[in-house]
């Protein structure tokens, strides 16, 4: 048994990049627990119930509920906000980290928002954000800490200090960081794919983000009209 951290940015990112991943963890006795950096404070809104809503402090309260119901399909037993107990160091107030945007510099690629605020996750001092996430791999009595690649996966700054972070609390704590790979072609130590009950649970995990996409048997059209297939199988590289 291998007790797995995830360290992700927004609620929705541990389902499009890894709810394929925790499902075939889980299902082997490998309890997995998750830390999400930000509540999508900067997200859009998929047309419907919920626009009004998009830039308003409502809408954070509508993604912990879709977060919360993601993570229960997956099979998650484990979960923290980061900034706040038990993903918050010891000794210090707790804080909320904020998104901190992004824009698309290319159709795949993205790049940091010119609006991200003094209080985003890019923001912070990397050391507290570390910090942080020690004391919830502490909490977890987490084996491996993971998180995404150098690259965020495809560029949000968000991604991107997460993977930093994730990796300097995994050297002070002397425990192994792995970096999610969806392309079975890249080097992995790690490789997972689901049978059709847990692809059923991946879809139905999927299907919680009502404001962030639309679902289509196993694709997705994300809010900006960017076309996904749904990741049903992913590894992990050891850094």
């Amino acid at each position: 048994m291998t007790r797995y951290l995830f360290v992700h940015a927004h609620p929705d990112d541990e389902t499009l990049a890894t709810g394929a991943l925790i499902v075939a963890l889980v299902r082997a006795g490998n309890p997995c627990a998750v830390v999400t950096a930000t509540r999508g404070e900067e997200g859009e809104i998929v047309a419907g119930p919920y626009s009004h809503l998009a830039g308003t402090p409502g809408i954070t309260e509508v993604r912990e509920a879709e977060l919360a119901s993601a993570l229960a399909v997956l099979g998650v037993t484990g979960h923290a906000m980061l900034g706040e107990p038990p993903a918050r160091a010891p000794g210090v107030e707790p804080r909320r980290y904020r998104d901190s945007g992004m824009r698309w510099v290319t159709p795949e690629l993205a790049g940091p928002s010119d609006t991200a605020g003094p209080d985003s996750l890019t923001a912070a001092d990397l050391a507290e954000v570390a910090a942080d996430i020690v004391a919830a791999a502490q909490w977890w009595r987490a084996d491996v800490l993971v998180s995404y690649a150098d690259d965020g996966g495809y560029g949000h700054p968000d991604h991107v200090r997460c993977h930093e972070a994730t990796k300097l609390a995994a050297d002070e704590l002397g425990r192994p960081f792995d970096v999610i790979v969806t392309d079975q072609d890249q080097p992995h130590d790690v490789w997972c794919e689901v049978d059709d009950s847990g692809t059923a649970s991946v879809v139905e995990a999927h299907l919680a983000y009502g404001t962030q996409f639309t679902v289509d048997r196993f694709a997705i059209t994300h809010v900006g009209g960017q076309h996904q297939d749904m990741v049903l199988a992913a590894g992990l590289r050891r850094v």
